[in-house]
């Protein structure tokens, strides 16, 4: 099932798109964007928002296609290095309601950053950051 977003309506083919990849539950396109030569998307057939609304299988085919696809762009492309970026909601940087993963071949100098202003709480802190993600995987869904 598609939704009306623009990543759906590529899967649909109303849409073209450059696929490298296609099965029942992920598809792997050229972002039109182009970062860097060799920049794709790794996304979900299935209309989804966020990786909160995928399933196990699909988040593990994701993943999968998106360690292939890094693979197959460092080789193809020289990379120095890639970025595989997923992003949730607004606050958290996505611009497109769907699930998906950008596969970026990163070289030095290309002018992409990421900011990462690390806190370095003393470890007291972390074990009872830890014991609250413990609980929280524990409880229902």
């Amino acid at each position: 099932m598609t939704g009306n977003c623009v990543f759906c309506r590529l899967v649909a083919g109303t849409l073209p798109a450059a696929f490298v990849h296609r099965d029942d539950r992920v598809v792997a396109f050229m972002d039109a964007g182009q970062v860097n030569d060799g920049h794709v998307i790794v996304a979900t057939v299935r209309h989804v928002e966020t990786v909160y609304g995928i399933d196990d299988d699909e988040a593990a085919a994701a993943f999968r296609l998106a360690a292939r696809v890094a693979r197959a762009v460092k080789r193809e492309f020289g990379a120095a290095g890639v970025s595989i970026l997923q992003a949730n909601e607004p606050a958290g940087f996505q611009t497109v309601p769907h699930f998906h993963m950008h596969v970026l071949p990163r070289h030095a100098g290309d002018g992409v950053g990421l900011e990462w202003p690390a806190k370095r709480p003393p470890f007291e802190r972390l074990a009872a950051l830890g014991e609250r993600v413990r609980s929280a995987l524990a409880a229902p869904a």
